[in-house]
């Protein structure tokens, strides 16, 4: 277990906005909050970077099978949207260097472990898009969700155009998209936008039960599951099923797949070792 540390050690921000559990409520998740509640957790620079060191580090941690991506409640949001002001300021070839990928959502995506997200308060633009990349959306009953881009003369820059048809459908994304409505999570469950909604007493309770499900199974069974299910939406059928043999395949050559089996056959816990 490991203590709560900054995402941002040694960078030189006196106030760091993202903070790091590892093993905290649950062995082997790790938790990362997004903490700056005067603007309601809005996207700005600082906590791009810092996001992106905590996810950063997260990958390289052995202790870490699943991560928990949530705002800080004092924030009464999980990200309200990026920062308005930041965007007020720039031009287009600015903002073309601002959207160089990787960014912050291709290093969720990206990521080997299973991300959920705790969506305890409003996810809106950026902030919508942020648990776009994530693996599994989990929502408080208090939550909105929305990409209200429009509104401001803009349409999404963080993937809600590429990565919202393919969780709802492309008539509901457009509906959403063009619209700038906001929605509650109710209907983000219906439509699929969201993978469960419970009272806000309840959303930790039910996030970190999931999370500690996934947690106790083999990391490398985790990273080859998301990256077959990814593909699911990135390849043509035929294709997609050769990398689904290919990566079931592959298991069989890790001491994981022996482990499991003979921890079935023992009727016992299995002792993964990553390998």
């Amino acid at each position: 277990m490991t203590s709560p540390e900054s995402a941002n050690d040694g960078a030189g921000d006196s106030d760091p906005v993202v903070h790091l559990e590892v093993g905290e409520r649950v062995e082997h998740v790790g938790t990362i909050t997004i903490d700056r509640p005067e603007a309601h957790n809005a996207l700005n620079t600082q906590v791009r970077r810092e996001l992106k060191d905590a996810i950063d580090r997260v990958a390289t941690d052995d202790a870490v099978r699943v991560v928990v991506l949530t705002g800080a409640d004092e924030a009464k949001a999980f990200v309200a949207g990026a920062d308005v002001e930041e965007l007020r300021e720039r031009n287009a070839l600015e903002q073309r260097e601002a959207s160089k990928r990787p960014r912050v959502y291709e290093a969720l995506d990206d990521l080997e472990k299973p991300v959920i997200a705790s969506l305890n308060g409003h996810a809106l633009g950026g902030g919508c898009e942020l648990a776009q990349a994530c693996d599994v959306r989990i929502a408080s009953e208090r939550a909105k969700l929305g990409q209200p881009e429009i509104n401001l003369g803009l349409i999404p820059g963080g993937g809600a155009t590429q990565r919202l048809p393919r969780l709802v459908g492309e008539g509901q994304a457009m509906r959403l998209i063009c619209s700038g409505e906001l929605i509650d999570a109710e209907e983000a469950h219906r439509i699929g936008l969201v993978d469960g909604v419970y009272p806000p007493e309840g959303l930790d309770e039910a996030v970190y039960g999931l999370a500690e499900s996934m947690a106790s199974k083999s990391p490398l069974a985790l990273e080859f599951a998301k990256r077959a299910v990814q593909a699911s939406s990135r390849m043509a059928l035929e294709q997609g099923l050769e990398y689904e043999a290919e990566l079931f395949a592959q298991l069989f050559s890790t001491g994981d797949k022996n482990e499991g089996i003979d921890a079935f056959f023992e009727d016992r816990e299995p002792q993964w070792g990553g390998k």
